[in-house]
């Protein structure tokens, strides 16, 4: 809604401009009228639309010309007023004064005119036979409202109409030469259909109906309301009303009946509850909600905005198959101005047999784009209505801004449900099969992706002890000179090496000493194609004595060139290492859930490693010799040791356990 609404009154001279101003003003007919009134502004809450309202006078006597195309440039609304006893005043208004305010307005943002016929206690006849077809000819008059500043004759209802005209205007909506809506009135009005149709049925239930009525206007409709509407529909449309409940047809028709009836403001209000603006476009502040980002966060989807989402799949997904088919991601995606997503997103997601999108896949991708763009990821909630639906404030109460990496780090524990893992290799090291692998996709199956489709991002979800958690992978290009920010920026780093190119070891290590070596980011060195003989790599040390050297993982084994989808494993631990970097885990096993792996990063952690070596210093206070192997006391002291040993994982266990 607009802050403020400016009337300029123009016209002839004494046909009554000023009068008009001041007998609203003061409730009576001036005695004396100057040749100007000064600016008027009336407050908000006088005005039935609760708008400040600015009137302003035109005199020709004390204005130049170029004062008047001033104002007509400030103007919201024009009101043209002449004598209804006066036919030069009336003539005057096709002749002179819509041309001359048309040569001073902008083509595109038409100033909406009230014609105003002043002086109508002075004669018995109506003059409204003259305006219609002046009314008829320009579009841009919105109406004509006959007046008597002397008995006070429709005075309020004449600035009524003015305002109305400025924050319900007819021009956008309607065409009075076709007599129907215009299409962009149309394609609005269809948008906030399909979205209010929950179902997705093409019919607006009870329910429906009700929800929309309470969604607009804060109040429900009534049972026999409801029926009212439809059977006024029924009259008038064969196809109006199916299953006791409205089309689009019908839902169009009501509102170009409102219109005709001179009811927009009904339609207005639907309108800018959907979040159109005056020009029918969905409005910026709308779309783009004010989100605070602090450096260093990262931006994912709150329950809510699943849920929502899920709402929206389920929706679209009429064959019931988990999966969105090319026509149901059309009309999915119908209610926004373009299309989406584009044929990369098939190779950036799960999906099934057939190439469709998943649900698992349709959730990882809204994910993806909440966490790389969360300004598009608000634009497009908005297209689909998730603030109307989910009854909430706007977009941004559907996204997550999680805190700080480094009060992560400081606390040792994160909340966060999405991790970034940036993948480096040399060329060919088999990167992009590393990130089609994750999406279950076998050597066989990424033969047939084409290089014009191919996506540099994969996410899909891993499970870290019993915890769904979304891992995004990243392809990072092998520029090795030309690392951005962005490039550097994640939570994992995966060094991809092809076991069988003795040279492309080397890359992952330099990458590695450049870059990552002495930061924070836990790294894992990553042996792809490990279905082929292994190569020594050409550089100083082998990758496992490299790994040793920096405190890595050793390297973990990997092939996408299986009969069956790729393992999953090695995703499993990136999760992992990524949500607890200060851990260091080292468990080779495949699952990191199992007792067998909660031991073993038991026996890895560093408090064991810490006690150990306490009981060691303890037990073993000297040096051992020979002698002291065949003494009973060095045997009772190892004895003792051992069973505090035994006796204090067996309690770790117990904790581990429990916690989980």
């Amino acid at each position: 809604m607009r802050k403020d609404v400016r009337i300029l009154l123009v016209g002839e001279p004494k046909v009554g401009k000023t009068s008009l101003i001041m007998s609203l003003v003061s409730e009576e007919f001036p005695s004396v009228v100057p040749y100007r009134a000064e600016e008027i502004t009336i407050p908000a809450d006088v005005t039935p639309e609760r708008v400040p309202t600015h009137i302003v006078d035109y005199s020709e006597a004390e204005q130049t010309d170029e004062q008047l195309f001033q104002e007509i440039t400030k103007a919201n609304v024009i009101c043209i007023v002449y004598s209804v006893n006066n036919k030069t005043s009336i003539e005057k208004v096709t002749s002179h004064w819509i041309p001359l305010i048309t040569e001073n307005t902008d083509k595109d943002s038409r100033v909406p005119l009230i014609l105003v016929g002043n002086k109508s206690d002075l004669v018995e006849h109506s003059s409204m036979d003259t305006i219609l077809p002046i009314m008829n000819r320009h579009s841009e008059i919105e109406t004509c409202v006959e007046c008597s500043a002397k008995n006070l004759k429709n005075i309020s209802e004449l600035f009524y109409y003015a305002q109305k005209a400025v924050l319900h205007p007819t021009g956008p909506l309607y065409c009075p030469e076709r007599k129907d809506m215009k299409p962009l009135c149309v394609k609005a009005l269809t948008r906030i259909f399909k979205v209010s149709d929950l179902d997705n049925d093409g019919i607006l239930n009870d329910h429906e109906l009700n929800f929309f009525q309470r969604t607009c206007f804060n109040a429900p409709l009534e049972s026999q309301a409801l029926e009212d509407v439809k059977n006024v529909v029924r009259k008038n449309m064969s196809d109006g009303v199916c299953d006791n409940g409205l089309t689009l047809k019908g839902f169009l028709f009501l509102h170009t009946l409102f219109i005709q009836r001179g009811r927009h403001e009904t339609t207005w209000t639907v309108l800018r509850r959907f979040g159109y603006d005056d020009d029918l476009e969905l409005n910026q502040d709308y779309l783009f909600p004010p989100l605070k980002l602090p450096a260093d966060s990262t931006t994912e989807l709150n329950h809510n905005a699943y849920l929502f989402l899920q709402s929206v799949f389920d929706k679209h997904d009429k064959d019931r198959d988990c999966a969105l088919s090319p026509e149901e991601t059309r009309d999915l995606f119908d209610v926004f101005p373009y299309m989406p997503w584009g044929p990369d997103v098939f190779n950036t997601v799960c999906t099934n047999d057939q190439g469709w999108i998943t649900y698992q896949g349709y959730l990882s991708q809204w994910t993806l784009t909440t966490y790389l763009d969360v300004q598009r990821c608000l634009e497009y909630l908005g297209y689909l209505g998730y603030s109307i639906i989910a009854e909430q404030e706007s977009q941004a109460s559907g996204i997550t801004v999680t805190r700080a990496k480094k009060i992560d780090l400081q606390k040792k524990q994160t909340q966060r449900s999405v991790f970034r893992c940036n993948v480096f290799g040399d060329v060919g090291s088999g990167k992009s099969g590393f990130l089609q692998a994750f999406l279950g996709r076998n050597l066989m199956r990424q033969k047939a992706i084409s290089e014009e489709h191919r996506s540099y991002y994969a996410i899909s979800t891993t499970y870290v002890y019993g915890q769904e958690k979304y891992l995004l992978l990243h392809e990072v290009l092998p520029d090795f000179d030309y690392l951005s920010d962005g490039d550097l920026a994640c939570d994992i780093v995966g060094l991809v090496y092809d076991v069988g190119n003795p040279f492309s070891f080397e890359y992952c290590a330099k990458v590695f000493k450049q870059y990552f070596m002495d930061s924070k980011i836990p790294c894992m060195m990553i042996a792809a194609k490990s279905d082929q003989p292994e190569i020594k790599q050409m550089y100083g040390c082998s990758p496992l004595e490299f790994c040793r050297k920096h405190k890595m993982p050793p390297p973990q084994s990997f092939t996408c060139n299986t009969a069956a989808a790729p393992s999953r494993d090695i995703f499993t631990k990136l999760t992992t290492v990524a949500m607890y970097p200060h851990a260091r885990l080292r468990c080779m096993c495949t699952c990191n859930r199992c007792t067998f792996c909660l031991c073993q990063n038991f026996l890895n952690s560093e408090l064991l490693q810490t006690v150990r070596a306490k009981l060691y210093a303890v037990v073993l206070r000297r040096h051992v010799s020979q002698a002291d192997l065949k003494s009973s006391t060095f045997w009772l002291r190892a004895s003792v040791g051992a069973s505090v040993c035994a006796v204090l994982g067996f309690a770790m266990y117990r904790v581990l356990l429990r916690s989980r």
